[in-house]
């Protein structure tokens, strides 16, 4: 199989680059961080407007563009070598896949053109105080009330929920889970951001009293449309990590170039030359990785769950040890909060808890290859 993105996509990810050289610099980065809601609304719709980024998955029939999660890994990527503040991952990625794997006709039409053109920013509500990402985690109920559904409870650790013009709710019910749309201003919800280790992906808390929803239609239980989401989501965000494990190699091998003691670059060493060696591996082995996973899920492989978790398992920890490396080899300055390498460093840890960490991945990839079955037999 040939991991290799084609020409079309190569020139995406080079169009992509380019616009966020331009318009998403370290500078700008630092200034949205302290701003309210976290990301530039301006600049979302000129992605979705110009660039066509937030609709690539998008069928041309709802307004997107017809490609697939190929295309979206390869702009992923980029976002992640630029650590782009925008709420990309939350809204066209997990919100996005949810409506578009769906059973409801009637939400795809209401909500994916304005998803797609960057007129409204989406996300999942899924994890609540317990932090898992399984159906047991799920204790927010909906009960049915005159025709319509109200929910109760709290959600927390939500993607740009404070921000979210739709946020797509997994609830329990007395038949199963489901999952109900929200309006970000529904009465009865009350949001509040968290403050985060990674200030340049937000998350908030939202709190449920009788919120009025409705309910999407899906093929059998909920969490069957959840667990379909997730695992896409997991392979997005391992090709994110890999875009932020390959800039912070690059800013690595670049200082070692420069930086002189004893009269040489400390490029030279033999030590640093070994580190560089072994982050190098790791991060094109997570590339490896994340364009496999990215296939299989274009092509709908029956694998692809497993190979979700695979994805997500090693990139998490390539992304980590790449920047936790870069700062390394930096010294003394990368501990600054001057010098972007703690950013790196910041998004690679966050997104290595997100979805799940590699333990529970590689946990959850035993179960879905039937290792934990053999080894109860043995």
């Amino acid at each position: 199989m040939d991991f290799a993105f084609s020409e079309e996509q190569e020139q995406l990810g080079r169009t992509v680059r380019a616009f966020l050289t331009h318009t998403s610099p370290e500078t700008e980065t630092r200034r949205l961080m302290e701003t309210p809601e976290g990301f530039d609304r301006a600049l979302w719709r000129r992605m979705g407007t110009e660039l066509g980024l937030q609709g690539l998955a998008v069928p041309e029939e709802y307004g997107g563009a017809g490609c697939g999660p190929v295309e979206v890994g390869v702009v992923m990527e980029e976002m992640g070598r630029a650590l782009l503040c925008a709420p990309f991952l939350s809204s066209a990625v997990l919100a996005t896949t949810a409506l578009l794997r769906c059973a409801d006709e009637d939400a795809r039409k209401r909500l994916l053109p304005g998803l797609a053109s960057g007129e409204l920013v989406g996300t999942l509500a899924l994890t609540e105080d317990s932090a898992r990402w399984d159906a047991s985690g799920v204790q927010l109920t909906a009960r049915e009330s005159n025709g319509s559904w109200l929910l109760t409870g709290h959600k927390t650790f939500v993607l740009d929920g404070a921000t979210a013009d739709v946020v797509l709710t997994v609830a329990r019910t007395d038949d199963g889970l489901g999952v109900f749309c929200v309006e970000g201003d529904a009465p009865g919800l009350t949001r509040a951001p968290l403050p985060t280790m990674d200030p340049t992906r937000r998350q908030a808390r939202l709190d449920y009293q009788d919120v009025p929803a409705t309910r999407l239609r899906t093929h059998g239980d909920g969490w069957d449309l959840v667990s379909e989401v997730l695992d896409r989501a997991a392979v997005a965000l391992a090709a994110e990590q890999v875009g932020v494990a390959t800039r912070a190699l690059d800013m690595a091998v670049e200082y070692a170039k420069v930086r002189h003691q004893f009269g040489r670059p400390i490029g030279s060493f033999q030590a640093v030359k070994h580190l560089l060696a072994d982050v190098l591996l790791e991060v094109e082995s997570a590339r490896a990785a994340a364009h496999y996973a990215l296939l299989a899920s274009e092509n709908e492989d029956p694998e692809l769950p497993g190979v979700a978790s695979l994805a997500k398992a090693f990139c998490s920890d390539a992304c980590v040890q790449a920047t936790e490396q870069n700062i390394q080899v930096h010294g003394g300055i990368g501990f600054t909060w001057e010098h972007p390498a703690h950013l790196y460093l910041k998004r690679a840890k966050t997104s290595q808890l997100l979805f799940g960490d590699p333990a529970y991945h590689r946990e959850l990839l035993a179960r879905r290859i039937g290792m934990d079955k053999d080894k109860g037999a043995a």
